[in-house]
């Protein structure tokens, strides 16, 4: 998922030192204090809680990790499993899982951050295929989704990939249409429950060549109903890269607020490196800044993990786990890298 697209590198680095220095009024309050936090999960309350997925692979790795006596990657492991860390859905009916993962962070007095990851023809068929079968099917997901989190505070990231492939033309004619279409219910559906902050995706700096060719796709895939938008996911951009790109992407749609993944981002993407080894567990890559509101940038309402850190991005044809299957060696890796 995620891939680069057709955009270079050079590009990026060259949109870098000309981002958007303007001063928008401000759409966040991440200089507030700490600890000030709102039911709904509003960055405009200061630092928000995010949710730690105790259960997740990563706490169980730690936990195994710890009971064999291998103390020193058990603590590499912590790094990533003590962090708030995104949860995928892509269960063919969410409002189980949704509930109960809302329920536990509202106990904890934390907010989760959930990923809705079920859009038909998911990943173009490739190594994050699935999905829902027919856009009816799609859609009374997206309801059983939103059913799920009831009232309950949420940031939702919605469909990784999605729009990207309709600007890189992985989704073609009618079918285009129709997921831009599937994207704005989507979205509207979402945010009828009075907790939830919803973010569309919209792909990263290496898929976007100019970011003025996504501003009506966005906007027909309701992005003037959603909270923000996502950027990088599960892409390893640096926060300054993203920013430049995003930027100018949140401009041209007047402003509208953003989160980054910085997951993995820690050492920047793997520099002349092509195709799957672009994107798909490059080595050498390291964790980047700690999920948080308090992101120093007047438009970027987050940092998150949305990428879950040491579970793979794909076999990427060497033989590594399926993607979403926990990776050790690459999970030690990001965490020993990282500053």
């Amino acid at each position: 998922m995620n891939r680069y697209g057709r955009a270079g590198v050079a590009l990026v680095l060259a949109l870098a030192v000309t981002a958007c220095t303007g001063n928008p009024a401000p759409r966040t309050g991440r200089d507030r204090p700490e600890g000030q936090t709102s039911s709904a999960g509003s960055p405009d309350s200061g630092t928000v809680r995010f949710y730690v997925d105790s259960e997740g692979a990563a706490a169980q790795e730690a936990g195994r990790l710890q009971r064999e006596g291998k103390a020193e990657e058990a603590a590499l492991v912590r790094r990533i499993a003590d962090r708030p860390n995104a949860v995928w859905i892509g269960d063919p009916d969410p409002l189980a899982r949704v509930a109960d993962i809302t329920e536990k962070a509202r106990r904890a007095g934390q907010v989760p951050v959930l990923v809705a990851y079920h859009i038909p023809d998911r990943d173009c068929g490739q190594f994050s295929a699935g999905g829902a079968a027919s856009p009816d099917e799609y859609r009374a997901w997206i309801g059983r989704f939103a059913e799920g989190l009831g009232g309950r505070p949420a940031w939702v990231v919605l469909e990784p990939d999605a729009l990207a492939h309709v600007l890189d033309n992985c989704t073609r004619g009618g079918k285009a249409a129709e997921r831009l279409d599937l994207l704005r219910g989507a979205v509207e559906t979402l945010k009828r429950q009075p907790g939830a902050r919803v973010y569309l995706d919209a792909g990263n700096a290496g898929w976007i060549r100019n970011p003025d060719e996504w501003i009506d796709p966005m906007r027909r895939a309701g992005i003037d109903r959603a909270d923000g938008f996502a950027f990088n996911v599960s892409n390893f951009f640096t926060t300054e890269e993203s920013v430049a790109i995003a930027g100018r992407l949140s401009e041209g749609l007047g402003g509208t607020p953003y989160v980054i993944d910085t997951s993995r981002n820690g050492n920047g993407p793997l520099r002349g490196a092509q195709g799957d080894d672009a994107w798909c567990n490059p080595a050498g890559r390291a964790l980047g800044a700690e999920p948080t509101t308090r992101t120093g940038h007047e438009r970027v309402d987050a940092f998150l993990w949305v990428k879950r850190p040491g579970e793979s991005d794909g076999e990427c044809h060497r033989g590594e786990p399926g993607a979403g299957q926990w990776f050790h060696a690459y999970a030690l890796d990001l965490a020993r890298n990282a500053r």
